[in-house]
């Protein structure tokens, strides 16, 4: 089972580095005013968004699922750190989806929000990755 989790490990990590990076582009793309950069943007938060961060978040959920399956259904009720981390889970993939819908008023040049907003939306992932983290180690 070593495998499966070291992959799970590798692919948290893609998908992470893409949540941390996607809005500080959001910060970035807020603040750009002539067309050539708001282009730019447009192009590099869809390369991110569909060829890392997606990829990344169904991968560790494949494995992370996979490894579930395998040895954590046998004491799934007693085992209230794993269901405190799935539920943050679940979290940070309602984020993900949170930033598709984003990158798609980006594209439609239709975004409300200002480079403060995305300032204070790029720290949700960090709290995320600490409780996910602090409880698949310590197991509290």
């Amino acid at each position: 089972m070593l495998w499966p989790k070291a992959l799970h490990l590798i692919f948290m990590v893609t998908w992470f580095a893409g949540l941390f990076y996607l809005p500080r582009l959001y910060v970035y793309h807020a603040q750009c005013e002539d067309e050539i950069s708001n282009e730019r943007f447009k192009i590099m938060e869809r390369k991110l968004f569909f060829g890392i961060m997606t990829p990344g978040a169904i991968l560790t959920c494949g494995m992370g699922g996979w490894m579930l399956y395998d040895y954590a259904w046998v004491a799934w009720g007693e085992q209230l750190w794993l269901q405190a981390k799935l539920a943050v889970i679940a979290a940070t993939l309602v984020y993900h989806l949170w930033c598709g819908k984003l990158l798609l008023e980006f594209r439609r040049d239709a975004n409300q929000h200002s480079h403060v907003y995305f300032r204070w939306f790029n720290e949700i992932p960090v709290i995320f990755l600490v409780v996910i983290v602090l409880l698949a180690v310590l197991r509290p």
